[in-house]
């Protein structure tokens, strides 16, 4: 019988989420460099921050390795877009 550790399962997750998060980030990044549009890229920013932000708190509250792959799936499908 395989046993799969949760908070391995979990850290995994966490870095999925983090590299989506980076790749949305980045072309926000480069805009907020730029004065004319610092303002409204940081607010951008900001709604991807929260966004991510309750996606760890769901990975976090996780109890099972089937709400895992669920959170999974969606940052996955984050990532396609």
């Amino acid at each position: 019988m395989i046993t799969i550790n949760i908070d391995k399962a979990k850290s995994i997750a966490h870095d999925a989420r983090r590299l989506a998060r980076s790749a949305e980030f980045a072309p926000l990044d480069i805009k907020a460099t730029i004065p004319s549009e610092a303002t409204a890229a940081e607010a951008a920013r900001q709604v991807i921050r929260d966004k991510y932000a309750s996606m760890q708190t769901e990975i976090d509250a996780a109890s099972t390795v089937e709400e895992l792959k669920a959170l999974t799936a969606r940052i996955t499908a984050l990532e396609a877009k």
